[in-house]
């Protein structure tokens, strides 16, 4: 005989804290939905230490974060990895998938590993994935890695999340100018040069030493070389930061929320044509896009995004 399939937000949040991957993965999938609102109302406001990686296609993210989920899974943290994708133009999802190189740890229940597609967000994380960790603290996750699919300068958007940000680049190719050219030397606050057994590696650290006073690392992700130092450093990092930088982080990110939903907003359109045809200006139509704050003022401190946006 099955088992019936918990059917409300409610019953999926109680499967999911008594260990139901699937009932994990239901909920996740509601936050990149329009019940994104109901499911963090339910489960609260929670927090949980986000590591962020970023860099060029092909640097060997996916296998970094591979092999420090491992690190974490020996010091019995539950870990989560959010791989953020280019949305499919034709079904809207997560064109990459689950990592295949996260197959070592997909067996094990404390690992969840998940794709999240941007959607059309302007930055390079989906608009959802605030959401998702929000929802993954209040789930008893220790620990969150985030990857981006590293494709341009819209990257950056991850330091608004992430404590600390990891930019990962290749020896050699050119990677320190070009990441230097597209602003992620400027987010990053660790920097791992990885495949540190090829030619080249000391070279690129050379680089990268003219251009930034980050603290860089070497890596053989593949390998291990090099893993037990960039989990020190991770932890280092971690150790120093302040609140005048969580709340430097949380300011980004609300802009860059703000600036998404802006540019699609109901009366953006009919804002546009009036400034083209020179019947407003485009300062006051600025104003009379942003909405005032008595609404926010008003709700004080009930301390909820989801009260924000009723």
């Amino acid at each position: 005989m099955s088992v019936a399939e918990p059917a409300s937000v409610a019953e999926l949040v109680t499967a999911a804290r008594a260990g139901s991957v699937r009932a994990v993965g239901r909920l996740l999938s509601l936050v990149e939905s329009p019940r994104r609102a109901e499911v963090l109302a339910l489960v609260g406001p929670a927090s949980v230490r986000v590591i962020g990686f970023t860099g060029p296609p092909g640097a060997g993210k996916s296998t970094t974060v591979a092999a420090l989920v491992g690190v974490y899974r020996q010091q019995g943290l539950r870990v989560a990895v959010l791989a953020v994708d280019p949305s499919s133009p034709y079904s809207g999802g997560a064109l990459l998938g689950d990592r295949i190189r996260m197959a070592a740890h997909i067996n094990d229940a404390d690992v969840l590993i998940r794709s999240v597609a941007t959607r059309g967000h302007l930055g390079g994380l989906a608009e959802a994935v605030p959401a998702a960790i929000q929802l993954l603290a209040a789930l008893a996750y220790d620990l969150v890695l985030l990857e981006t699919v590293g494709v341009g300068q819209s990257e950056i958007e991850i330091a608004a999340l992430a404590d600390p940000t990891l930019v990962i680049l290749n020896p050699g190719a050119g990677d320190a100018i070009q990441a230097a050219k597209a602003g992620l030397l400027e987010v990053a606050d660790l920097i791992v040069v990885n495949k540190a057994d090829r030619e080249g590696a000391d070279q690129t650290v050379r680089d990268l030493r003219t251009e930034t006073d980050v603290l860089i690392l070497t890596l053989s992700a593949a390998r291990g070389d090099g893993l037990p130092e960039l989990a020190q450093a991770i932890e280092a990092h971690h150790r120093t930061d302040t609140p005048a930088r969580r709340t430097a982080r949380a300011r980004a990110q609300i802009l860059s929320l703000a600036q998404t939903r802006l540019r699609v907003h109901p009366s953006l359109d009919r804002l546009a044509a009036a400034v083209a045809t020179g019947d407003a200006d485009p300062y006051t139509a600025a104003e009379l896009l942003i909405p005032p704050l008595d609404k926010w003022e008003a709700i004080g401190h009930r301390g909820t995004a989801a009260a924000a946006t009723e």
